[in-house]
């Protein structure tokens, strides 16, 4: 039997590790009390989160326990990893408001209760901090040239890093100091990205606490590149239904290249190995098969089962031609919506979601990239009167993806 942590390794989950043998002796025998830090940036959890969420969920079903983190504090500073510019600031408000959307969202992976899952919020440590005794308690603790040196801080130097962002490092670090002394937590996981973080984490409990102080840290193959994932060209692709529809979310994996599917089975789901395996030698139109397969198995663990039927049944009729609008994503035009009793194709894309610019729905029209009820649109001044939405129409963008637009 393949023991957790090699399954990890198996699945290529994990890039780096400090401590391997300890860390193995932890996680392969449920004594593992890990945390996952997650700020809360927007209203939902996207699909860059899921490989942190799926680590939970396989790491809690071998006995351990997950600590979810959501860092109402932190959330005021803003990770400057990966960025190229500050985060925009959020009032107290929308940070508690995102953070109960998380929970609410995180509770389908992660069994929460007595003796499993906790969700912490480090806004009930980091808030109530005394700046004068935080600097002489930790702030002694961190070499500010080997600050500058992690990457995190690295790329942003040359356009500018306030003073603010090279907070983040040490209020980070201070939540894994915390949570080891309060919470008996001894391993914490992130991203690649979040390497130097983590690793000042480590070193802060040890400097503190002393040599023998137990913890760990284990980083990611895949969470930055999971952020990316994130992303698509019109907006994120969320695990909130009401941003994303779990016809959409099903399409956004379908669609995934033909590099990178058996990558995401291995990762995201929990279909056994050996299934995998032999899907590693499916080539041409078996590559689409492994495409539903992941499709189907991440929405399911999303949304449920019945949504994944409903969004794989609507995917394999409209892709056969002339099939339901039934699940198909949909949107509602009002009057006010149209001038003079027109739209035109531009701000229709927008509304519908398939661009968030003129500028980005005209090149795409002016590529052949647009379609409406199967008519290529070629001019991006095209205007649509309001009684062609009597029955809805079909948008197309690109070659998969389908959008209805109704009038209400």
């Amino acid at each position: 039997m393949m023991t957790i942590y090699e399954e990890l390794v198996a699945r290529g989950l994990i890039a780096q590790v400090t401590d391997e043998e300890e860390i193995k002796e932890l996680i392969n025998n449920g004594k593992a009390t890990f945390y996952i830090g997650f700020d809360p940036t927007a209203d939902s959890l996207h699909v860059g989160h899921f490989m942190a969420l799926c680590l939970m969920k396989r790491l809690q079903m071998a006995g351990n326990k997950p600590i979810a983190l959501i860092g109402g504090g932190t959330g005021y500073i803003g990770d400057p990893s990966g960025r190229t510019d500050m985060r925009s600031m959020m009032t107290p408000e929308q940070i508690q408001h995102n953070c109960e959307c998380f929970k609410k969202q995180m509770s389908r992976f992660i069994e929460f209760g007595e003796g499993k899952a906790q969700m912490v919020n480090n806004a009930d440590w980091l808030l109530g901090l005394n700046y004068i005794e935080l600097l002489r308690d930790v702030g002694a603790c961190f070499s500010v040239n080997n600050m500058l040196r992690a990457e995190c801080y690295k790329q942003r130097m040359e356009k500018g890093l306030s003073f603010l962002e090279f907070n983040y490092m040490i209020m980070q670090s201070y939540d894994f100091y915390h949570l080891f002394k309060e919470y008996g937590c001894n391993m914490q996981f992130g991203g690649d990205d979040q390497w130097s973080n983590m690793l000042f984490g480590t070193e802060l409990i040890r400097k503190k606490l002393g040599k023998d102080a137990y913890a760990m840290t284990i980083t990611l193959l895949m969470n930055s590149e999971g952020k990316k994932m994130g992303k698509t060209a019109s907006g994120a692709v969320w695990l909130d239904p009401e941003k994303t529809s779990p016809y959409e979310f099903y399409q956004y994996w379908r669609n995934v290249n033909d590099a990178d599917v058996l990558k995401c089975i291995r990762m995201l789901t929990f279909l056994p190995l050996e299934e995998i395996d032999q899907m590693d030698q499916w080539e041409g139109s078996q590559l689409n098969t492994a495409k539903e397969i992941l499709a189907y198995e991440l929405t399911k663990l999303v949304h449920g089962e019945e949504e994944a039927e409903k969004a794989q049944a609507a995917a394999r009729a409209i892709f056969a031609g002339g099939g339901t609008h039934e699940n198909m994503p949909t949107t509602a035009l009002f009057d006010s919506d149209f001038e003079d009793g027109k739209i035109g194709i531009l701000a229709l894309l927008q509304k519908a979601g398939l661009t968030s610019s003129n500028g980005e729905g005209r090149r795409l029209v002016q590529g052949g990239g647009v379609s409406v009820d199967d008519q290529k649109v070629t001019n991006p001044q095209m205007m649509l009167e309001r009684s062609a939405f009597t029955d809805g129409v079909i948008v197309k963008k690109g070659k998969k993806i389908f959008h209805r637009v109704v009038v209400e």
